[in-house]
């Protein structure tokens, strides 16, 4: 499966309004969903300066990334995709070469899942995020447990 087509599963499942994109191949697969969704609103993203600054500074409903972190210093990479998640952007989608000083961890680390995986071709990994699904609700993580009600009045501490 070439990126293209994995770019085009990802923006059908999303079904965004906005897409934000950075590489060539997230570049086509935009403009092919910009042919039939002709409301879309598509920004460039320009990773050289390391920093996001205006369009691409704010919230998208999917950002696509390709082509890019191959060429960034790893911790430049990191700041890029720290930004996009914490920004607000809705969900991302990142396709790296198997071949780069990127790793699994440094994906995981960020909140990214690793979603596919294709050795045919040098080998590239699809890693995303989606915000919706980063941080599940936990049963004990409410207010309900943190002021330990059933304790008032038995206990002095």
């Amino acid at each position: 499966m070439n990126a293209r087509s994995l770019f085009m599963s990802v923006i059908e499942d999303c079904q965004p309004s906005s897409l934000l994109v950075a590489g060539e191949a997230a570049r086509q697969a935009a403009d092919d969903w910009l042919a039939s969704h002709s409301e879309v609103a598509i920004e460039s993203l320009d990773p050289a300066s390391g920093e996001l600054a205006g369009a691409s500074a704010t919230p998208h409903d999917l950002a696509i990334v390709t082509d890019t972190l191959e060429h960034l210093p790893v911790e430049t990479g990191r700041v890029l995709l720290g930004q996009l998640r914490n920004l607000g952007n809705h969900q991302i989608a990142v396709l790296v070469s198997n071949n780069s000083d990127w790793a699994f961890n440094d994906f995981i680390a960020l909140g990214f899942v690793r979603q596919a995986s294709n050795e045919a071709d040098g080998g590239h990994t699809l890693y995303t995020y989606n915000i919706d699904t980063y941080n599940h609700k936990r049963t004990w993580n409410n207010p309900k447990y943190w002021a330990n009600p059933e304790m008032w009045d038995k206990a002095r501490w």
